[in-house]
């Protein structure tokens, strides 16, 4: 299997087209994807977990069980979250307009939204663009679709994978956006993945969950969930190979799924609001996966830690600190903790330079292993510093 970053994204499987549009809804930029399949493609969707969620979302929930669609529409600049009816009804005039652009019923199309809550969502522009967006569809748009659901990243974000099943190319592609509200349960972003196997909706959903839970589910910036996440996976069949939970090559398929999916959530981590450092964080040796997943998400969601490390200061008694309330089984005698490839604590006690722990935790990116020395179980996530810059950002009102 071969993995690629920023290599066609969402169109690099056979039979798919992309293109991005301006529709007004932010100052000056591409602000309407479009994601297009000529042929059927069965639907797999993971969904935010906050129970405030944005029309769009019950909207995709209703098409996953479905199982079917042939494209989707997205938005930046406007979550169409805490809308009321009012919301909803944008929501299906956009899936109707955009239905009608390609010849499709508004039930083929999945809507989705990103940007500002509270903000009602502009249909009239939205619907001035979609001609511009159908006639643009290419096999080239996959980076036009990336940059067009961008709200506060800085860069758009793709990955690909390919592999041989059956002695044939199966193509997997995805894009994403995400750069804060970063603390996924399903996840805090959009990520659309495409591929031009055959898998019926059941096996498709299967993979999805399982993929995310490994890639989306392990990335926080800064703690928080949004309205409006949504992953959707999208399978055509133009490879003609068919792949089922019972193929040879199944779980081979699935990894390449997680592989883009987790190309995807890092470079979010990358972009995080502000970010300067990217940081692994790992724990293992814990009581069991829960214990060690605690572990990992306390030290990860600490802001006393992501200040440390953004002034490049290597205070681990804020990791034991977070350790320590993580609610997992927690020795503080039996801890050591490692900057890259240097031991900062053992068994509880420092034993490492400070000038040489400050050189680590200054490099643009390293990793954290936290051994707690109770048990088997280890788990890792994905995170960043935090920095001036993410206040700065958030301090003001999204247009």
């Amino acid at each position: 299997m071969e993995v690629m970053t920023g290599t066609g994204g969402v169109t690099f499987p056979i039979g798919w087209k992309a293109s991005g549009a301006f529709a007004g809804i932010k100052a000056s930029a591409e602000d309407v994807a479009l994601v297009y399949s000529e042929t059927r493609a069965s639907l797999g969707g993971v969904f935010t977990t906050n129970a405030v969620q944005a029309a769009p979302v019950s909207w995709c929930k209703d098409l996953v069980q479905r199982g079917v669609a042939h494209a989707v529409v997205i938005n930046s600049g406007c979550a169409n979250a805490c809308t009321g009816s009012e919301g909803i009804a944008a929501n299906a005039r956009v899936a109707e307009d955009t239905a009608h652009a390609l010849q499709l019923e508004p039930e083929d199309v999945a809507v989705c939204s990103t940007g500002t809550i509270g903000k009602k969502l502009p249909v009239e522009k939205i619907a001035a663009a979609l001609p511009h967006a159908v006639q643009s569809l290419s096999q080239e748009g996959g980076i036009a679709a990336a940059r067009a659901i961008m709200t506060t990243d800085t860069t758009p974000k793709e990955a690909c994978a390919r592999m041989d099943i059956d002695g044939e190319e199966v193509r997997i592609g995805g894009m994403a956006k995400g750069a804060g509200m970063i603390a996924p349960n399903l996840a805090t972003m959009l990520a659309f993945l495409t591929t031009d196997a055959n898998v019926p909706h059941d096996a498709l959903q299967t993979c999805l969950r399982q993929a995310v839970e490994q890639s989306f589910n392990r990335i926080i910036v800064d703690g928080d969930m949004s309205t409006n996440d949504t992953v959707l996976l999208m399978a055509n069949g133009e490879s003609g190979v068919c792949l089922d939970v019972n193929h040879p090559a199944w779980e081979s398929f699935c990894e390449g799924v997680c592989a883009v999916a987790s190309e995807l959530a890092r470079l979010i981590v990358k972009d995080g609001e502000g970010a300067t450092r990217f940081i692994t964080v790992t724990a293992k040796g814990a009581a069991d996966a829960k214990d060690a997943l605690a572990v990992v998400r306390a030290i990860a969601n600490s802001l006393l830690c992501k200040t440390a490390w953004f002034g490049g200061d290597p205070n681990w008694g804020r990791i034991v600190c977070a350790a320590g309330y993580s609610g997992a089984q927690v020795d503080p005698d039996r801890i050591d903790i490692s900057f890259d490839e240097l031991t900062a604590v053992r068994a509880g006690q420092s034993v490492a330079a400070f000038e040489d722990l400050e050189a680590i935790v200054s490099r643009p990116a390293f990793e954290i292993v936290v051994d707690m020395h109770i048990g088997e179980a280890e788990e890792t996530v994905y995170t960043c510093d935090c920095s001036y810059d993410y206040v700065r950002i958030n301090a003001e009102y999204m247009t």
